[in-house]
């Protein structure tokens, strides 16, 4: 039995940050639209059981409704059963749910945050993200009908040769007064705030430091800050942190269609396992890849952990590759 989860984020991309950029959204029927090349392909590769996480917007019963005249789709694809109350939290949920039924693979739709959340319950079920959020660093840009192809593909392999197909994230875990507290994929940032307010992070001069497990001039959000200064690769153990306001500046891509110059001092490497203080400034906001998620008072200690151990993600490049070298897709006439 094959079994491949989806979790699409009917909110994603929608924030302050593309209004303010002027940047695309990707709309609801669009994600619709995603998700329904994903399940075609994931139901016309075999796939025994597709779950969807419910929402309020009604992804899987539309998709549902949409393919009536699919027998293979309506056999496979039913609603995930769970309470959900329109929150983060029920991205998470989800993701747990999955995991308890059995998912070889979970689809992700969404930005950063989407996935920060569905790596919290994911464990070692592979995760396959589809950037339809704000900030993409851990999401690809990639096809609806080749992400179902290569789910599938990985689902039907044994599982001790599923992990040779994917690859394992780093994380900043986060510890305040010596418990743990929550963690980022790609960049936690210290806001100079007390009010988590909208979540979002769109004002650069209240960033006060930075800490990313990959950077690079090619994406857009906090992590520019020191991507659009060292490129810091996401398969290599390292990470880097590094305070505003020094004698450099960068002009980095925090928010699309903004170029803003921001004041840095020396960038410092991050080794795993090495905890790194967080500045004492207090009241401030911590802000998980991208989003302030955590209010640190007077009298807090915080601390912030490069580990080697993130969600695990799919290689789709891999994945097909694998599939062609097994013929999949190929038969003689």
């Amino acid at each position: 039995m094959s079994l491949v989860g989806i979790i699409a984020n009917p909110a994603s991309g929608k924030d302050i940050r593309r209004i303010v950029g002027n940047a695309i959204t990707v709309d609801n029927q669009q994600k619709l639209n995603i998700i329904k090349r994903i399940v075609v392909a994931l139901a016309g590769s075999g796939i025994d059981h597709i779950l969807i996480m419910p929402d309020q917007f009604g992804f899987g019963k539309r998709t549902l409704n949409d393919f009536t005249n699919r027998q293979d789709v309506q056999q496979a694809l039913q609603l995930l059963e769970m309470p959900f109350e329109n929150l983060p939290d029920d991205t998470s949920l989800a993701a747990a749910r999955m995991v308890q039924a059995g998912a070889d693979c979970i689809i992700v739709l969404g930005g950063d945050g989407t996935c920060r959340l569905a790596a919290k319950t994911a464990g070692s079920v592979p995760l396959l993200p589809i950037s339809s959020g704000t900030n993409n660093v851990v999401p690809q840009f990639t096809e609806g009908t080749v992400a179902g192809l290569a789910a599938a593909h990985l689902s039907q392999q044994p599982v001790e040769e599923r992990q040779s197909l994917c690859w394992q994230h780093k994380r900043l875990v986060v510890h305040v007064n010596g418990e743990e507290m929550d963690h980022a994929l790609v960049d936690a940032a210290v806001i100079d705030t007390p009010y988590v307010g909208s979540r979002a992070v769109w004002e650069p001069d209240l960033i006060r430091q930075v800490f990313v497990t990959r950077a690079d001039p090619a994406h857009i959000g906090i992590s520019s800050i020191i991507g659009m200064a060292q490129i810091i690769d996401p398969r290599q153990p390292q990470g880097a942190c590094v305070r505003t306001g020094g004698q450099h500046s960068v002009l980095t891509t925090i928010l699309p269609g903004k170029l803003v110059r921001v004041p840095i001092g020396e960038i410092q490497p991050m080794q795993p396992g090495t905890p790194m203080p967080v500045i004492p400034n207090r009241p401030v906001v911590l802000a998980l890849d991208g989003e302030r998620e955590i209010v640190l008072y007077p009298g807090d200690e915080a601390q912030i952990t490069l580990q080697n151990t993130g969600p695990w993600l799919v290689d789709i490049h891999a994945v097909l590759k694998h599939a062609l070298n097994e013929g999949k897709y190929l038969q003689t006439a």
